[in-house]
């Protein structure tokens, strides 16, 4: 056998391995979902039921928990996301000898430990009369959450032809107009792949959110909750449901992506 050939058959079973233990667990919880079990286990198999997904339904607590782990997440899109995009802006545009030291302030909530920034969030915030909740939840994981997407705007605006946007200036646009005619075009995939990945950080957030939630349960600090009182396959079912919505999210957005992609009169 060649070493190519060797190469080759080493990278297959690499990659082979690699997704049989990404979603090996996935699969294996799916399953349980349902086994006529009061424990999320494939073993024994007790019978094949549907009756966690109507446990699940009937779940109030875990529902609102869900609407508030939402309702954080929308929050932090509408902080996180122009916050991360601004940073970017001026640390691409602006030379100063300050800029590093800007930088590396900006990404110290990434090397944080998300404990700390949670109890120092609430230590803060507490000194105006905000002892927890939803708003302060979204303030805290803002803090970190930002960082993400000004990383990623900045690795997009690293291939930007500052030019285009001199040559609109020269043509008589206004500095907003370059911006929403020349820039934001150009940096609009990074700016929603930023908010996608904001969006999941803040949805599983749980060591921030723990500290700062207050009594406006999320859905991490609810499910650890149940972990310690006791899980049912009601959380399986709710995990199926969550990779059913991705999947199909994905699938719709692939579709989408490979039409406009597709010649036109094809």
């Amino acid at each position: 056998m060649s070493a190519q050939r060797f190469f080759d058959w080493g990278l297959r079973l690499y990659i082979g391995l690699f997704f049989v233990y990404l979603f090996l667990p996935l699969a294996i919880m799916a399953v349980a979902t349902f086994n006529d079990s009061r424990f999320p286990t494939i073993t024994p198999w007790n019978g094949t039921t549907l009756k966690w997904f109507a446990e699940l339904w009937a779940d109030g607590r875990m529902w609102a928990a869900l609407g508030n782990s939402l309702l954080v997440a929308g929050g932090v899109l509408c902080l996180a996301v122009p916050i991360g995009v601004a940073s970017a802006l001026f640390l691409t545009t602006v030379e100063s000898r300050a800029k590093p030291f800007v930088y590396g302030l900006i990404l110290s909530p990434l090397l944080t430990p998300g404990v700390i920034i949670g109890i120092s969030t609430l230590i803060f915030w507490r000194e105006f009369g905000i002892n927890g909740g939803t708003f302060l939840t979204v303030l805290g994981q803002a803090t970190f959450i930002s960082a993400y997407v000004m990383l990623m705007v900045m690795a997009r605006l690293q291939r930007f032809d500052r030019t285009l946007e001199r040559a609109a200036l020269d043509l008589g646009a206004t500095p907003w107009q370059a911006f929403r005619r020349v820039l934001l075009p150009f940096l609009k995939p990074a700016i929603l792949s930023a908010a996608a990945i904001a969006f999941l950080q803040s949805f599983e957030n749980y060591n921030t959110s723990l500290f700062v939630v207050g009594y406006d349960t999320t859905l991490t600090v609810y499910l650890a909750s149940k972990v310690r009182t006791g899980l049912t396959p009601a959380v399986n079912a709710l995990g199926l449901v969550l990779i059913l919505i991705t999947i199909l999210i994905a699938s719709v957005y692939e579709l989408k992506r490979r039409h406009e992609l597709k010649p036109k009169g094809v």
